[in-house]
């Protein structure tokens, strides 16, 4: 079959009936429309398609199809998709392995089952981020994205339903309504980024109608990350340092460490797993030289002589 003389509009699988604007011209001019591989007659046939790819292909006509290499010789208008358009394969996979039919472990769980494995993807995303690792960032992304979708469509089964359409509905009205510098022209509260997180904070408050400078504030958060982010919040509040809590037991202690740090304007959580990751690095490192001169079981002596300098 010649294509040379016909124009192909490539459609995106992703996005269905959009027809490409820049296509518009030469569907209005073209002796005849066809529906090639991955169109739907049925679909397009009403809306003036002429019927299926021909064994002779008239001059100038039009093929829509999904297949990019199906006609080599011919001018393609390619349908754009725009950013994000991924995350609509992503929903469909989601919804087929929650729908009857799909994986049955998908199918059983809950809000409460899926609690474990979102802390788990966030630490190895984490820990993906510390280690500058792109490719296992590109993955955990990924990993956590499909916590989101998995939520969402557990939560389109409720009675109080939602889902991810939703979810993101709900995101966009959040950043804009926050950013009203970038997307009502201008605020003269934000000036840099610092009293842009003073102004989210402000207007998170108003919206939320919260009483308390502390409101919002996840309890179930890591102990040192709570504490910083108490901190963080009071400290906008123009909380006094004095009033900090003081005493010489382990909990006080740490909780004033984490706070000096936090008034300093380090991330106390952040400093701290680092810290331990380099024990942790140096403890295996130990151990390593301790096995390449037979030694299983360390004494403290053993320890020292084996501990990175």
């Amino acid at each position: 079959m010649t294509s040379s003389g016909i124009t192909v509009v490539l459609l995106s699988e992703r996005l269905d009936a959009v027809l490409p604007a820049a296509a518009l011209s030469a569907l209005r001019s073209a002796p005849a429309v066809y529906a090639g591989a991955g169109v739907p007659l049925d679909f397009w046939e009403p809306l003036g398609v002429d019927g299926p790819v021909p064994a002779d292909l008239p001059d100038g006509s039009v093929v829509l199809t999904t297949e990019p290499d199906a006609y080599p010789d011919a001018v393609v208008i390619r349908t754009p998709e725009p950013a994000g358009a991924g995350l609509l394969d992503a929903a469909a996979v989601m919804d087929r392995l929650r729908s009857p039919g799909g994986c049955p472990w998908d199918a059983e769980q809950d809000h409460l089952s899926l609690r474990q494995y979102l802390l788990e993807e966030t630490f190895e995303l984490l820990e993906a981020i510390e280690d500058g690792d792109r490719a296992a960032m590109r993955e955990e992304l990924g990993d956590v994205l499909l916590q989101v979708l998995f939520h969402a469509r557990v939560a389109a089964e409720h009675a109080d339903s939602f889902d991810i359409d939703d979810v993101a509905t709900d995101l966009v009205a959040k950043l804009v309504g926050r950013h009203p510098h970038v997307f009502e022209g201008h605020d003269p509260a934000v000036h840099d980024a610092t009293s842009q997180q003073h102004r989210w904070e402000e207007l998170k408050q108003v919206e939320k109608k919260r009483e308390s400078s502390v409101d919002g504030v996840a309890l179930g958060q890591p102990a040192v990350a709570l504490a910083a982010k108490l901190v963080q919040r009071v400290k906008r509040a123009g909380f006094p340092v004095d009033l900090l809590p003081e005493g010489d037991d382990t909990g006080t202690t740490l909780f004033a460490v984490t706070a000096l740090a936090k008034l300093a304007g380090e991330d106390p959580e952040t400093e701290l797993r680092a810290v331990c990751r380099r024990f942790a690095a140096n403890v295996r490192d130990a151990e390593s030289k301790a096995r390449a001169e037979g030694l299983d079981i360390l004494t403290p002596a053993d320890w020292r002589r084996f501990w990175p300098s």
